[in-house]
C-alpha cells in the first residue's frame, strides 16, 4: 500500500500540533508542528517522496528545537533577570499550591515564568487557601511578598 501525503496534509498536521501546544503546554510539540508546516510549504512547490518528506520534517523539527535551546531561550533568559525583571513582576498573579505553615513558607505557581521560575515561595500578610490567586507586591530575594485581592 503506497501512502501519499499531500502538502495540505502536512499543513493540517502542523496547525493541529501548533494549536495543540496551547492545550498541552510542554513547549515541545510546537517544534514538530513548525517542522510539519515547513514540509507542507516546501511540498507545495517541490513534490517529494514520503521518505523525503519525513526527512525534511525531522531535520526542520530538530533545527527549530536546537535554535530554541541554543539561541532564543538563553537570550530570553538574560532578559529575565535584574532590576527591570523584578519591577515587571509586580502585579503578576499566581495560584497557591502549598499552604504556609508555622515552619515553612507557602508556594505558588504562575502560568508563565516569573524571572525564569514558574514556582516561588511567598509571604502573605493575610490567610490564604489552596487555589487562591495572589498578586506580587514585591520581590525580596528568592521570596515573593504577595497580597490577596478580594
Amino acid at each position: 500500500m503506497d501512502i501519499q501525503l499531500l502538502y495540505w496534509h502536512w499543513l493540517v498536521i502542523g496547525m493541529i500540533l501548533v494549536v495543540g501546544e496551547i492545550f498541552i503546554p510542554s513547549f515541545t510539540i510546537l517544534w514538530f508542528g513548525l517542522g510539519a508546516l515547513v514540509v507542507g510549504l516546501v511540498e507545495m512547490f517541490i513534490p517529494m517522496s514520503l521518505s523525503t518528506q519525513i526527512l525534511v520534517w525531522t531535520v526542520s523539527s530538530v533545527l527549530f528545537t536546537v535554535a530554541w535551546f541554543k539561541f532564543i531561550k538563553p537570550k530570553m533568559a538574560s532578559n529575565n533577570s535584574g532590576e527591570k525583571a523584578r519591577y515587571s513582576a509586580i502585579g503578576e498573579s499566581g495560584l497557591v499550591t502549598k499552604l504556609p505553615t508555622a515552619t515553612t513558607q507557602g508556594k505558588m505557581r504562575f502560568s508563565t515564568p516569573i524571572m525564569d521560575r514558574d514556582e516561588w515561595i511567598f509571604n502573605c500578610e493575610s490567610a490564604v487557601n489552596l487555589g487562591d490567586r495572589l498578586y506580587i507586591k514585591e520581590v525580596s530575594g528568592d521570596v515573593l511578598v504577595v497580597t490577596k485581592v478580594v
